[in-house]
This record gives C-alpha cells, sequence and structure tokens, in this order.
C-alpha cells in the first residue's frame, strides 16, 4: 500500500506504508489502554505488576521509578493490554511525540490507563528499527500536528494508525537498529553509573557529616577503617553547638555561608543581537539536561550569568532540583540559583545542597502558591557542618573524582547524543546507509 512519504530521499527497495496497516499484516495493531472505569485508584498496590503511565514514558525507554502497580489478578483480568517485548508504548495526551519500546523484562506489565500500545506482531519488523523511525524529528512532528485537542494535544488509534511508515530490508533495518541501539546502550550506561556514582558520594557523605561514623568508632576506641593518616585527622570526641552534638573542633555555617547562590536574570530583557545567543536555561532545561529548542538570549551577559558543564545548578522553585550541569553553555534564567564557591570545594556544597534538599521541598510544597519556592533565610537556616582545613583537603580526595567523574560521563552522553541524533534521520530516511555509518559510531562509542 502506498503511502505519503515524510522524507525527501526515496529509496526503491523500501516500503512505504502506514503504521496501522504493516501492524494489521501482522495482527498486531495499535491499542488503547484500559480505561479508568476498568482500573480505579484503589486498585494500585505497592507490590504487584508495573502498569505503564503517561509519565513512564521517557526517551525510547519506560522509566521505572515510582511506577505504579496493580495486583497480579488484576493484571490477568486485564490481560489483552500487557505488553511485550518489541512493543511500543505512546501517551495518549500532552507530549504525544515520546514513545517507550518494551524491552524483555518489561514483558508482561500493564499498558496502563492514558497510554497506546503499538504491536507489530510479525518478523517483517524490528522493533528496535520501528522504534528509533518513530523517534525521527519529521516523524514526532507528523504526530503533534495530526494530535486533536485545542488545549492539549490527543492521540488516538486512528491517528496513530495513519502515520507514515517505512520498511527497508529486514536486514537494513538490522543494521540501522544496532548502530542506533549501540549509541543509545551506551548513554545508558553511562546514565546508571553517573547514578551509581552520585549514592555513593551521598552515601560517604552521610557517614562522614551527618551520622559522623568515624568520629564514632574512635570515640568508642573502634578501628574507624580508614587509611591511618586519614583517620588521625578525623577528631575522637564530640561537643554541642546549639543542642546537637557535633565533633570537637569542627564549626557550623549557614549553607549561603559556604557558596554563593546567584539568582538568574529575566532573560526576556536581554534578546540576542546579530545572530550571537545563548540557550536559556530555565527549570524545563534543568529537568532534560539539553537546551533544544530553548529561548534564547544575548551571548554579552556579564560571565557570572553564563552556564558551563560542570556548573551546579539549583532550582529554588518548582521542582526543586541540584544538578552537574552537562547541557552545554547557556544563559541563567530567573528561579534558578548557579552555585560556586571561592571557600569550599564543588563536592562540599553539592553534596550539603542534597542533604538538605527534602527539607527545602517539603517548605515549597507548603505554601499556598501556584508554584512552592524557598527563599534566601531558609539557606541560612540550613546547617553545615565543616571540618578542619586538613581534613576537608583530604576528603576531597575521595569526593572530588566522584563529582568530577560523573560529569565527565554526562558530557560523553551529550557527545554520543548528538552524534546519534544526527545519524537518525539519515539513516531512517534511507540518505545515509547503514554501512557507511559504522565507522562513524565505531569511532565515538
Amino acid at each position: 500500500m502506498a503511502s505519503e512519504n515524510l522524507f525527501d530521499v526515496q529509496v526503491d527497495a523500501w516500503e512505504y506504508t502506514t503504521l496501522g496497516e504493516i501492524c494489521a499484516r501482522g495482527k498486531g495493531g495499535v491499542q488503547t489502554g484500559p480505561f479508568g472505569s476498568q482500573l480505579h485508584a484503589a486498585d494500585y498496590v505497592a507490590v504487584g505488576i508495573p502498569s505503564i503511565m503517561p509519565q513512564n514514558i521517557g526517551d525510547n525507554r519506560i522509566i521505572r521509578d515510582g511506577i505504579a502497580r496493580i495486583p497480579l489478578e488484576d493484571a490477568e483480568r486485564l490481560g489483552r493490554y500487557r505488553v511485550r517485548a518489541g512493543d511500543i508504548v505512546y501517551s495518549r495526551r500532552g507530549d504525544v511525540e515520546r514513545r517507550a519500546l518494551v524491552r524483555k523484562e518489561e514483558e508482561g506489565w500493564l499498558c496502563g490507563t492514558g497510554c497506546l500500545r503499538v504491536r507489530f506482531g510479525f518478523d517483517d519488523v524490528d522493533p528496535a528499527f520501528a522504534s528509533f523511525f518513530l523517534g525521527d524529528p519529521r516523524v514526532r512532528a507528523w504526530i503533534v500536528r495530526h494530535a486533536q485537542g485545542a488545549t492539549m494535544p490527543n492521540l488516538n488509534t486512528a491517528i496513530l494508525s495513519a502515520l507514515p511508515f517505512v520498511v527497508p530490508p529486514l536486514e537494513e533495518q538490522r543494521a540501522i537498529a544496532n548502530i542506533l541501539g549501540t549509541l543509545d546502550d551506551k548513554i545508558e550506561l553511562n546514565r546508571k553509573m553517573s547514578e551509581t556514582l552520585e549514592a555513593l558520594a551521598q552515601a560517604l557523605f552521610k557517614s562522614w557529616f551527618v551520622d559522623f561514623d568515624p568520629v564514632r568508632a574512635k570515640a568508642e576506641g573502634r578501628d574507624p577503617g580508614l587509611p591511618a593518616h586519614v583517620a588521625a585527622l578525623f577528631p575522637d570526641s564530640f561537643e554541642e553547638f546549639a543542642g546537637v552534638e557535633i565533633p570537637a573542633g569542627w564549626s557550623v555555617l549557614g549553607l549561603d555561608e559556604t557558596a554563593r547562590f546567584l539568582n538568574g536574570l529575566a532573560l526576556q530583557k536581554f534578546p540576542p543581537r546579530d545572530d550571537r545567543f545563548l540557550p536559556v536555561i530555565k527549570i524545563a532545561q534543568l529537568r532534560t539536561e539539553n537546551t533544544v529548542d530553548a529561548d534564547k538570549a544575548s551571548a554579552d551577559l556579564a560571565p557570572e550569568y553564563v552556564v558551563e558543564d560542570g556548573d551546579v545548578l539549583f532550582s529554588w522553585s518548582g521542582s526543586l532540583e541540584c544538578i552537574l550541569w552537562a547541557g552545554g553553555k547557556g544563559a541563567l534564567n530567573q528561579h534558578l540559583f548557579k552555585v560556586t564557591s571561592e571557600k569550599f570545594p564543588k563536592w562540599f556544597y553539592f553534596l550539603w545542597i542534597h542533604q538538605h534538599l527534602d527539607e527545602f521541598q517539603e517548605i515549597a510544597a507548603g505554601k499556598a502558591t501556584t508554584m512552592g519556592h524557598i527563599q534566601r533565610h531558609h539557606l541560612t537556616a540550613a546547617k553545615v557542618v565543616v571540618p578542619s582545613a586538613l581534613l576537608l583537603t583530604e576528603m576531597s580526595r575521595y569526593f572530588a573524582p566522584l563529582i568530577d567523574q560523573i560529569v565527565q560521563l554526562k558530557c560523553e552522553s551529550k557527545a554520543l547524543a548528538a552524534a546519534r541524533d544526527l545519524l537518525l534521520p539519515r539513516l531512517i530516511s534511507g540518505e545515509l546507509r547503514a554501512n557507511m555509518a559504522e565507522s562513524i559510531v565505531g569511532e565515538r562509542a
């Protein structure tokens, strides 16, 4: 069946059809998840079968953090909505162009309320290739353009079934999926490594700065389990400060005394000039850690308002997140702090912010406003303990490499994603053939 071609290039050996037709050919199809009447809020449980909701649809992956679950008996009752490896899941509302490929370890999960499931059902389509095809910018734009709804895009089975779809020979599909998948897998590995490194840094930080484990061990005559020269720098007793115990000889400061919390600018007042600009880093960019489709601001801002890879950014309203930025050079917007210090190392104030992040989020959540926030006095009230200068220097040998490696991994992933995003539309359209792209990927991944 002939179909609209979204690309400028047309390859003779490739078939041009629609998503619905190619799914139907394999006895698959495009199907909605269960309606709300089939699954109620009271049906969700702490332990059970994961139910994929719109918020769980990431960039071609299912986001597992905080995923809702249902009892096995409900999953069996709704068996026609359970997913298989190779299915692709969409959100029916909002960011309708996002999709997630279901992997083997997610087989049997539920395509939840508010989602659509695409199933091919036969061997002429490689699901990994299909998932990359559906991530092509021109395909995503087609979906957004055709989605219905005046205030919020809505996707349905008819729209998605009508989507133009391209079917290269299976061998070519697999080659394309392998090239792009190699980059994606490396990006995902880097993400997991970054999470592990940050968790390790936070666990060690808590042990030394909150639980004071080495100090307690020495006070009780136990071996703190550290090299002798490091253990010697920890005190062996406690003293009282404002009703709480802190290690003897350590000092206490407000969080705002450890670093400069620079609030961003109202960047609409600094428009770009002469085609020179910086992408504007707002809370949305902080969450995705990239500046794709960001607003533009003047390239001539004062240097302190320019963000570089490795900077600590902290949103003081809305989501209240603190990250090590690796999304490239940009301009610091209001509602974000750029945190720097001439007195303390980056790891020190970054990890102390995270130590207080839960209480900051509670403060923001308690405000009767449309967007919760914290104020400067909350930074002053958030206390940190500071060891001796010699011990702080020795601690940096443990913490600084962890923080530096996190930034390095994030920057590497940014470069890999740029390579993927450059190759994807050219491979999917046939402009660049897979055998020509393999050497490029080999150099980067």
